[in-house]
């Protein structure tokens, strides 16, 4: 075996600083754009741009263009029947979890998708009820309108049974939705996702899995539990529930454990086999039809008294005008609901998109979703996004196109106007059975914590406080509580960053850190301190007493002693106490030195030798007993290649660290640090007679070698010493 040689390189240039930099090579000078020039160009009109925002606004008018008839058409077919199929059925399921009457998830199923055939960016999501937003309208409705006890005062619900209080709830908590993310497309802020991280993503969705599974134990047990909502009615919901469980209707607790068996068995086929089957097999849809069969012949609801769907009348209902109080007391469900609805259609859009190669649109992604939602509203539905499962079954059966979304609506809108009635036998067990089942993916995220915590602890307890403040407080409640967590994560991280004191390994350019490594080359008196984050107002402290750490010695305390000392041999110089010759003390005993003696602004300034017949080595011993700090180190070299930013706050606190550094006679240098940086460094008259730009170098390596050239060591003694150690 012989090994392939490694490249190597040879570089021969000078050590550049970045004023010598400067001087050799002349920069483009650009012109930055204003804000003023970005208004105008937002503003500035001609058929180019308007075709790109017609095209842009509608995005079906770029897929239908290159729709290949012969090699989609019948796959959208295929998938939209099938994803119809399942959508009837969650759209039944998931009302439940918003605490309305079914028929209205049939209308859920319907409309937002209609509008997002038009204006949707992804080609494969399945638009309608999500468990997760169902949820959280169930919350604002049972708030609003609970099970026990009056409704709010609201002037809109005079002469409404409460299911139509209920629906008239949702359905202006879903129209505010829409309106919010209506308005963050307009204004461009498609970018706010990515404040939630998929660790936030995935302990909020899995504490919803959680709430969701709690919600509907009622059906599956045939209990009668009331809705909640608020924080800790997750505890409070299970405390009804078992308090009843000797009620338990068993006819409605064994039909959910088959069809919970049969679904689970079957959908782990499907996946293990998906490969070799042409369309997964819809055990949901056919347990549904078998059931409902059942219970329609045995008469489940007045033999066993088992809860059913009941009355779907066929048809839709005309629209309605949102109510505003209702908008007044569902503001603060509205808003998590349309960030929550958006965060999870466009990472499952994402998902696709990538897969599929082909580019969705954040910003067009709000508008289609507000819109939908919208939309949907007028018509009396409630929240839509997308849901996972569904999405799946539209893409693995081959839909190419929203297309296929068109004919699963098509095939909702059959069942509403024409077969809803076959469906009003159906035991609402079968649909908490099937709501649990699928359930599964979200729960399973669980997984992830023991993965996270090896990994990233502090993700990790975004995961953990995100997960428990979703059951406690509530999901609305809950994403607040995980986007702070988020912060504060990002803050400890630039707050307190791994630094680093850093030496050349042995024989190359090449710098790390000198824990890590034996063979390295450190020059006496040299120190290389490594900055890992962006410097601002929260952690220049840190850094500062980090620096002071890795150094030894602190510089201000240095220079206030080296002051005093100066002061105290003048007196003694003053009064004669003190022989220049030798620097012996004459007829005095020991000084002691006290911290609080003398003028701190005094101490403060640079050292002054003028009016001094000798100069003084601190390093050597002083006379009259007076003790200053040694100073081991000359040379202090600064890495800012990770530093982005720095602030005003810290830009002060920089000076200051790096003046005390200069007056007690340390060489600072700092390298590689971003233009953007230096610019700003001249703009707010950071240099000055003491802080000079030539202390900026290019690269480390080129500090380095400015280092030795003014202090030349031996260098081969120097790495044998480093051997040895």
């Amino acid at each position: 075996y012989c090994p392939e040689p490694r490249l190597r390189y040879l570089v021969n240039r000078p050590v550049y600083s970045e004023d010598s930099f400067a001087e050799d090579y002349k920069k483009i000078d650009r012109k930055h754009r204003t804000t003023l020039d970005h208004v105008k160009a937002q503003f500035t009109c001609d058929t180019q741009r308007v075709k790109k925002t017609v095209c842009s606004l509608l995005p079906i008018i770029g897929w239908l263009r290159i729709y290949n008839i012969k090699k989609w058409l019948l796959g959208d077919i295929v998938s939209g029947i099938s994803t119809g199929l399942v959508a009837v059925l969650q759209g039944l399921a998931y009302c439940l979890l918003a605490s309305l009457p079914p028929r209205y998830g049939l209308f859920t199923a319907f409309f937002p998708v209609i509008i997002y055939f038009f204006l949707g960016t992804s080609r494969h999501i399945s638009v309608g009820a999500f468990p997760v937003l169902s949820l959280m309208v169930g919350a604002a409705v049972t708030r609003l309108v609970p099970d026990d006890g009056p409704p709010v005062n609201i002037t809109g619900f005079e002469g409404l049974t409460q299911d139509q209080q209920r629906v008239m709830v949702a359905a202006s908590a879903t129209f505010l939705m829409g309106i919010f993310q209506l308005a963050m497309g307009l204004l461009q802020v498609g970018f706010i996702v990515t404040y939630l991280s998929d660790t936030l993503i995935s302990g909020y969705t899995t504490a919803a899995a959680v709430h969701i599974l709690v919600s509907q134990l009622k059906f599956v047990f045939g209990l009668t539990v009331p809705g909640l909502s608020g924080p800790l009615s997750l505890i409070y919901t299970l405390e009804k529930v078992f308090v009843q469980i000797d009620k338990t209707n068993i006819a409605s607790l064994v039909i959910s454990i088959i069809v919970m068996v049969v679904v689970f068995i079957v959908k782990e086929l499907n996946e293990r086999f998906k490969a070799k089957l042409p369309v997964p097999i819809p055990i949901e849809v056919i347990m549904t039809i078998i059931i409902c069969g059942i219970s329609y012949a045995f008469q489940f609801d007045q033999k066993y008294q088992v809860e059913i769907v009941g009355d779907i009348p066929p048809g839709y209902e005309p629209p309605m005008a949102p109510n505003m109080e209702v908008f007044q007391q569902t503001v603060g469900d509205a808003f998590p609901m349309a960030i929550v609805g958006f965060a999870v259609a466009f990472s499952v859009a994402k998902v696709y998109a990538i897969k599929h190669e082909y580019h969705i649109d954040g910003n067009q992604e709000l508008i289609a979703l507000g819109l939908s939602n919208i939309f949907g509203a007028s018509f009396k539905c409630f929240a839509a996004s997308t849901a996972l499962s569904r999405t799946a079954v539209q893409e693995s059966t081959g839909g190419k196109t929203q297309i296929a979304g068109l004919l699963s609506a098509i095939i909702v809108m059959i069942v509403t106007l024409s077969i809803g009635f076959l469906l009003e036998p159906l035991p609402k067990a079968v649909l908490g059975a099937v709501v649990i089942v699928n359930l599964k993916g979200m729960l399973m995220q669980v997984r992830d914590v023991p993965y996270l915590w090896r990994k990233d602890p502090p993700d990790c307890m975004v995961w953990i406080l995100t997960f428990v403040g979703c059951l406690l407080l509530g999901m609305d409640f809950g994403v607040a509580v995980g986007l702070g967590a988020e912060l504060l994560s990002v803050v400890f991280r630039t707050q307190f960053p791994r630094c680093s004191v850093l030496a050349s390994i042995s024989g190359t350019d090449i710098y790390r850190d000198r824990k890590d490594y034996l063979n390295i080359f450190e020059p006496e008196g040299v120190k290389v301190f490594r900055i890992p984050s962006p410097i601002y107002f929260a952690n220049i402290d840190f850094f500062r007493n980090k620096l002071n750490e890795y150094l030894g010695f602190n510089p201000l305390r240095v220079l206030r002693k080296r002051n005093k000392a100066l002061q105290k041999i003048r007196k003694l110089l003053s009064k004669g106490e003190l022989q220049i010759k030798g620097l012996l003390l004459k007829g005095s005993m020991p000084i002691e030195e006290s911290e609080d003696e003398g003028n701190l602004e005094d101490l403060d300034q640079p050292i002054d030798f003028k009016d001094l017949p000798i100069q003084i080595n601190w390093n050597r011993e002083l006379p009259a007993n007076i003790i200053v700090p040694k100073v081991d180190v000359h040379s202090l070299i600064l890495d800012f290649a990770a530093v982005s930013f720095i602030d005003i706050s810290a830009l002060k606190g920089l000076k200051t660290t790096l003046k005390e550094l200069i007056r007690i006679e340390v060489e600072v240098y700092i390298v590689a640090c971003d233009m953007y940086i230096l610019e700003k460094l001249h703009s707010c008259k950071f240099f000055d007679s003491e802080i000079k730009s030539s202390m900026f170098f290019l690269t480390l390596h080129d500090a380095m070698l400015s280092v030795l050239e003014k202090d030349p060591v031996d260098l081969e003694h120097q790495q044998r010493s480093e051997k040895v150690t």
